[in-house]
Parts: C-alpha cells; structure tokens; sequence
C-alpha cells in the first residue's frame, strides 16, 4: 500500500529509522527460514513452483488502460516543486538580459533609485546582473567597470553598498593591479619607482615614506576600528603606511601628461578618502579598497589637467571608448576604419563621431620644426586671420604720412590739440576737459581751437592730399 505520510521532519526522521530496523530483520527471519527449508532437503530446487489460489472468485481482471505520460509528468513535476527552493523571478530574468554574453539593457535586479543613482549606467547595471548570476563579484570585475564609468567619487562606494544588499558577494583580490602592488609592497622604494626618471626631490620623498613601517591586517582592523572612534592620530598611521601603494600605482600613470610627483599627490588625496571611508567589517584589506579611489583620483587629475585644453570628463570617456573600437576595428578590417564604421560600431551619428575626432587631436606647438633641415617652424606657414591684409597695412602707413604731412601746416596748438583729441599718437582719444587740462584752458576754448583746426584741414589745398583714402 501506497501513500504520503504528512509529519513534521522529527516523526518522519523516527518512522525512517524505525522501517528500517524493521526491514533488516524480517528479512533476517525470512533468510533463516529459507535457509531451513533448505537444509531437509538437500537438493536444491531448480525451480520455485507458485501455487495458484485454489479460489478466483472475487479477484477481478486488471484492466487494459493507456497511461497518459503528460499527466504523470506533470505530477512529478508537482513532487519537486513542493520540495524544492523557489528559483528567484530576478535569476531567470537575468539570462534573457544577455544576448551572445553581452548585457542588453533591461534589468528587473535593480530598483528605479539604484538605477537613478548610477545615471542608468549599463556597465554598471550589466555588472551587477553578471555578479548575481555567478553569486559573486571579484573587485577586478569591480574595478575594470568603474574605470570605464563616469561617476562621482561619492557614488562610487554605493556601487559596494548596493551589491551586497542585493546579495552579490565580493570576494577574492584584483587580477592585476593588487597582486602586484602586494608583492611591490615587499619591495625597496628603488623598484617601486623603475623606470621613471626621479629627480632629487622625488627621491627625497620616496627615502621618507621607506621609513614608515607597513601593517599587518590585524593593525589595519585596530586602526580602522580607532579611526570610527575619532582617532585622528590612527588615521595618520594608516595614510602614511600605505603612501607606497600610491607610488606603485601612480608610475603606470607617467607619460600621460602629468609629472611622476603631480600623479603621486593627486593618488594621496584619493588615498585619503579611502582611508575615510574604510569599513573592516566587509572583510576585505585596506590595500584591495584603496586601490581603486587611488586610481580614480589620479585618472580624473589626468582627464582635468593633463590637456593644455580642458575637455570635460564624460568627454574623455567617450574619447577612450572611439579609440578602443577604432583600434579593433583596425584589428578587423587590416586598415584604418572610417568615421561612417566607428559610428556604426559606435551606434552614433557620423558628425558626432567626427566631432569627437576633431576634439580628440592634441594641440601642436608652432614652434615644431618642419622640413628636412628643419630651418622653419608650423608657426610660419599658418595665416593670421586676424591681420590686415598687406595691401591694407601699406594704405595705412601711406595714410599717416600724408596727415601728418596735412597737420604740419597748422599751428603746434592746434597740431597737439588734434592729436590728443582723436588720440593720433598713441591711439588714446582725449575728453575736451582732459585736453583743457592739459593747455589749463576751459573745455570751450579747446572746442574753439578743434573747430578752427578742423576748418583749415577741409580746405582744398589740404584735403585734396586726404580724399584718395577716403574710398
């Protein structure tokens, strides 16, 4: 006989236990008794006969019937469901979010003001789909999206916050960056900075912070759990300990732009804001958590600084994304690709694409050489739009000369009040008040003098020298 037996797990766990002892020893009885039938007789049977029940009566015929398999799926498939965990809604709408493994844009994880917080960022949206996915995220993943999105420096540590609420574990180091500070750390000051050119100040400062001595994990929980307290003195020590890990990261940085000993101290103050916004429960090492606000102040200190024209930072992100698809579609087709295909590839309109091209190009001095013996510069060879063309500068000169030659026919009272009045000299136009100050007259009688100047001039034995420049 069949059937479900509905007890709680202590009853079902006893009636188990119970069934099977009972089982072992009937089935100990039914060997014993076997064992003695067979032992009168010594030959053993060939064949075990059945005996038929003598009476049929009341026995019914098993009936022919199809058994629907569909049916006896479905209730096996009822059985498991009943015993089984419910798969989360997100989980199953996460695999139809990624199309040949890329993220596509839609996402149920995330509530509208977790999207609103990261600017509705697919990178960033994409990550933590993928992270739910695989259960966890390591801080490489972490740390490859982030570098790539623009985002405030205060919403960064919510990207932390939000996995772990929606239950996405970070765990592990970076791939990269880390492991190799970890092992730089062990390191004299000499290796960090190889190869880059340090001038004396620099090494000054690298000898300086070789004197303070590096943290054990369990210093770093003590100073941590200080710094919550108030502690600025604690705070201090585990700035100044890690102030190497800056200058391990701060040199793969050199030659962009920025000097060795700028990118060190804009990495200090990301170190800073690291060491603020610590927290040792999440079980991670301060150096894991630093490395990435390190990073990030010294990229954004590039993007703002390192041009001689500042180009806004979203700006530069979308700069670094057309070079990364120019450089694979170069890859792809053996030569360099046209505006029309990185805007295909970019999903962007063509003179958008072009505008960032313009916008890209680095400024050039006009004082680079050019030709083969490099006796001329790029400054020669570019027209002033701005400079009067050469015919107009010689009418110009022509002009002065015959005015001045004009004005020498007047008096030097009336010559010099002219001049200061219409500023001929020096190209400073005078008040009658000021040029009254000047001849300590009324402003009424340099009006008088200027009027009688002004006559004289439009004589025709002086104006006919005049009137070629007028056209």
């Amino acid at each position: 006989m069949s059937g479900r037996h509905e007890t709680d797990g202590k009853n079902a766990a006893d009636d188990f236990d119970f069934n099977e002892e009972f089982t072992d020893a009937f089935k100990e009885e039914e060997d014993d008794g076997f064992e003695d039938e067979l032992s009168e007789d010594s030959e053993e049977p060939d064949v075990f006969e059945i005996e038929e029940p003598e009476n049929l009566d009341g026995i019914e015929e098993p009936l022919d019937f199809d058994v629907d398999v569909d049916a006896v799926e479905a209730i096996a498939e009822e059985e498991i469901d009943e015993f089984s965990e419910p798969v989360p809604a997100s989980f199953d709408n996460q695999i139809l979010h990624y199309e040949d493994g890329e993220y596509n844009g839609s996402s149920t994880l995330l509530s509208k003001e977790d999207k609103a917080l990261f600017n509705d960022n697919p990178l960033i949206i994409g990550l933590f789909e993928r992270g739910k996915m695989k259960g966890a995220l390591t801080f490489d993943e972490i740390n490859s999206v982030l570098d790539e999105s623009d985002l405030e420096s205060d919403i960064i540590d919510k990207v932390y916050e939000v996995a772990e609420r929606v239950g996405i574990n970070i765990v592990g180091d970076f791939d990269g960056v880390p492991e190799e500070t970890g092992k730089q750390y062990a390191e004299d000051l000499e290796s960090l900075a190889e190869g880059v050119g340090l001038e004396d100040h620099v090494r000054m400062y690298l000898k300086e912070i070789g004197k303070v001595p590096l943290l054990t994990a369990e210093e770093e929980v003590e100073l941590a759990i200080r710094i919550e307290n108030g502690d600025e003195a604690a705070k201090d020590r585990l700035n100044e300990a890690n102030l190497r890990l800056v200058v391990s990261i701060a040199k793969r940085y050199v030659g962009k732009g920025m000097q060795f000993l700028d990118l060190i101290q804009e990495g200090n103050l990301g170190l800073l804001k690291a060491v603020e916004k610590f927290d040792y429960r999440k079980g991670y090492k301060f150096s894991t958590y630093a490395t990435w606000w390190i990073r990030q102040a010294i990229t954004r200190a590039i993007a703002d600084q390192a041009r001689t024209i500042r180009i806004p930072v979203h700006m530069v992100e979308t700069i670094h994304k057309l070079g990364r698809v120019s450089r694979q579609l170069s890859q792809e087709l053996g030569k360099d690709p046209t505006p029309e295909q990185i805007a295909q590839e970019m999903n962007m309109p063509v003179d958008k694409v072009r505008e960032i091209m313009k916008i890209s190009q680095d400024p050039v001095s006009l004082e680079t050489p050019v030709g083969e013996e490099e006796d001329s510069h790029i400054g020669d060879f570019i027209p002033d739009e701005d400079a009067p063309a050469p015919s107009e500068s010689a009418a110009a000169i022509l002009l002065r000369e015959q005015l001045m030659e004009v004005l020498e026919t007047l008096t030097p009272r009336e010559q010099k009040v002219l001049k200061l009045r219409f500023g001929l000299d020096d190209g400073c136009q005078r008040t009658l008040e000021e040029v009254g100050r000047e001849f300590h007259v009324t402003r009424e009688r340099i009006r008088q003098i200027e009027a009688k100047a002004l006559r004289k001039l439009r004589h025709p034995s002086r104006s006919k020298k005049l009137k070629d420049y007028i056209d």
